[in-house]
């Protein structure tokens, strides 16, 4: 099992070493859209060019001529390009409206060849030469630099700086990987499952932001006041229209960014604890892929909450050796979740009320879809469902431990069965 952290350092620059780095960004960003424009084709998805190393063969030395770039920062805008392309054509052949992809945040991928890593600072390859900013680390210690990059236990992967324009500073976000042993793979039973695990589903809405199949509830009431708060206050900012209002807007935009990732990181932690809890080996979601058609009434923070939430509970879980998987979303809100039913019908499901049309089991809709998601991932790899405890339900067969039951509509909190 993979586990990996990333670590976000402010790097402290002089004035010499932030004109290189804009320069080199400038020039990065030149060859991420010489790139993307070379791939791209208005008429046919058919026809945009999606494969790397072809790509490279083409455009690299060219690239390499028309910029005073190192080579693996030439190779890793052009794989930066390509990637968005195949990104949009995926969505093209989903029958949605796509663009050629373009490239304006300043931002470079580095590698171990093009940054170099030490205690206090890091040398990164510029079109000025090398430059060696120092890092600005908080005095608490250890920091996550420390603990991920400087570990023995982890490896570094890659870095991608960032220049943040409203504070005028650059950071590096150092992504590391640890790799741990599992016996069981070693014995090749991960094609055979392991039928003493047991899978946590968790099902994703907009009414509530989450709902784990142990009938835990975390409500979208908060998240969705203040995601409101702060749009009415850049609706007044940008009525201003003044220089002064401008930059208020920039910082009310870098609060609301980080009250969003402390309000997700919050959700998260606490979702990973249920599983703990309840001696769950993995956390099956839903497939994001499309939740913004299958949530047409989804505004556009609760799709990233959604895409944050699965992104930080991936990257919190394996800590606690639990693995996190995604399944196929089809109907498993219409679908009667009691295993000895099953039924499924469009009818079934009534805004946030599920009631079987064929065993007439009622249930909240969305603790329903939770165990819905976390049987279709426990029957494919003969694992366990942690369900809510409950009584005479019926929700049990041989290869899954269901215990079912229902939710009270009001307090949303497991209550005992019929």
């Amino acid at each position: 099992m993979d586990v990996r952290r990333t670590a976000v350092v402010k790097l402290a620059v002089s004035d010499e070493q932030r004109d290189a780095l804009h320069r080199t960004a400038d020039q990065y960003l030149y060859c991420a859209k010489r790139t993307a424009d070379y791939c791209w084709s208005n008429t046919s998805y058919t026809e945009c060019k999606t494969n790397k190393r072809q790509v490279r063969d083409a455009l690299y030395p060219e690239l390499r001529e028309e910029t005073d770039l190192q080579a693996q920062l030439v190779q890793a805008a052009i794989r930066r390009a390509v990637e968005a392309v195949k990104a949009c054509v995926g969505r093209w052949k989903k029958g949605q409206r796509v663009s050629c992809p373009t490239f304006t945040a300043e931002t470079l991928d580095y590698d171990t060849r093009s940054a170099t890593f030490f205690r206090n600072k890091v040398s990164l390859a510029t079109v000025e030469g090398r430059v060696e900013p120092s890092f600005v680390l908080p005095a608490d210690s250890p920091t996550p630099y420390e603990q991920y990059v400087l570990s023995e236990d982890y490896e570094f992967r890659e870095s991608t700086l960032r220049y943040d324009a409203a504070t005028d500073e650059f950071y590096l976000h150092i992504s590391t990987r640890r790799c741990e042993s599992d016996g069981d793979d070693a014995e090749g039973s991960a094609d055979t499952g392991h039928p003493d695990q047991t899978v946590l589903g968790i099902d994703l809405g907009v009414t509530s932001l989450a709902v784990s199949s142990t009938g835990r509830f975390w409500q979208g009431d908060d998240y969705d006041h203040w995601c409101r708060e702060f749009e009415k206050r850049r609706g007044e900012m940008q009525q201003c229209g003044t220089q002064a209002s401008h930059n208020a807007l920039l910082r009310l935009g870098k609060r609301e960014e980080a009250w969003c990732k402390q309000y997700i990181h919050t959700v998260a932690n606490e979702l990973v604890t249920e599983a703990v809890e309840h001696d769950c080996d993995v956390i099956a979601f839903e497939d994001l892929t499309d939740i913004r058609e299958r949530l047409p009434h989804a505004n556009w923070h609760h799709i990233w909450a959604f895409r944050r939430l699965f992104e930080y509970v991936s990257y919190k879980a394996p800590e606690r050796s639990i693995s996190v998987e995604q399944v196929e979303p089809a109907h498993t809100s219409q679908r009667c979740s009691r295993t000895d039913c099953g039924f499924t019908h469009e009818d079934n499901r009534h805004g946030e009320r599920f009631e079987c049309q064929k065993c007439g089991y009622e249930v909240n809709a969305d603790y329903n879809g939770a165990k819905n998601i976390g049987l279709r991932y426990a029957r494919k790899r003969t694992h366990r469902l942690r369900s809510s405890p409950t009584s005479g339900s019926g929700d049990a067969p041989v290869d899954v431990r269901v215990n079912g039951g229902t939710l009270n509509g009001e307090s949303h909190r497991p209550i005992a069965g019929d």
